[in-house]
């Protein structure tokens, strides 16, 4: 019903993941992050957004990706109609793909990175995604979105697309979540938005606000203004 990729940008020390599913609201389904612990995506049949919490305790508890998940899905009886993808703070990862998930199912864990997914229009996708991923050029968003036309590419999930998301966590930046919830053309809307959130003054302004490494940043006023509305007389 989804694939995703979780991955490990070692230039920005940033983790992150990309998501996208012929259903509505992959974002709020599918992934989650936490810098300290890493990256998860929660999919399948019937997805536990439990499990994807879950998974980052367990890693910010000091277990590997593969133990993580072994610990959660292990304990779940429902198991085997989700799919778990994991990613530690320095790139390992690791997936459980449950027997009962609609096929087509696949996943690859490479150097930095996990892709994973189901109900696919091939079991190449998860590959797609990591080969597109690490060939192409760009900042580590623009690569997510590589990953994500890539997978489209390759067989993409088997009923089309309706919803995409991306989500990168930096120390020195604030996250960028960005979600498509709904659209005919998702993966189109998902790189439009990117680029309105990281361009302009919008992405000025974003530029400037407290981050985990500098909590205590203060804006520039000029930039502050131009995104207030004015008020109403």
């Amino acid at each position: 019903m989804t694939f995703s990729i979780l991955v490990h940008d070692a230039q920005t020390n940033a983790i992150a993941g990309a998501a996208a599913t012929g259903s509505l609201c992959v974002g709020g389904w599918v992934l989650r992050g936490r810098w300290g612990a890493g990256m998860s995506a929660s999919q399948g049949a019937a997805p536990s957004t439990i499990w994807g919490e879950s998974v980052l305790d367990e890693m910010q508890g000091g277990a590997g990706a593969a133990e993580a998940v072994r610990e959660i899905t292990g304990a779940d009886p429902g198991r085997e109609w989700r799919q778990l993808a994991a990613l530690g703070m320095g790139g390992e990862g690791a997936c459980f793909t449950g027997n009962q998930n609609t096929a087509l199912t696949a996943h690859h864990v490479f150097a930095g990175g996990v892709a994973s997914g189901n109900m696919l229009g091939s079991k190449a996708v998860p590959e797609a995604m990591a080969r597109s991923y690490l060939e192409a050029e760009g900042n580590l968003p623009e690569r997510l979105m590589a990953a994500l036309w890539g997978a489209a590419e390759e067989g993409s999930d088997k009923r089309g697309l309706l919803s995409a998301a991306l989500l990168v966590l930096r120390s020195d930046a604030p996250p960028l979540t960005l979600r498509i919830d709904h659209s005919d053309t998702p993966l189109e809307a998902l790189g439009d938005l990117l680029h309105r959130a990281t361009s302009g003054d919008y992405g000025d302004w974003a530029r400037q606000v407290p981050t985990l490494a500098a909590p205590h940043r203060v804006l520039d006023a000029e930039l502050t203004g131009t995104l207030v509305p004015e008020p109403e007389e």
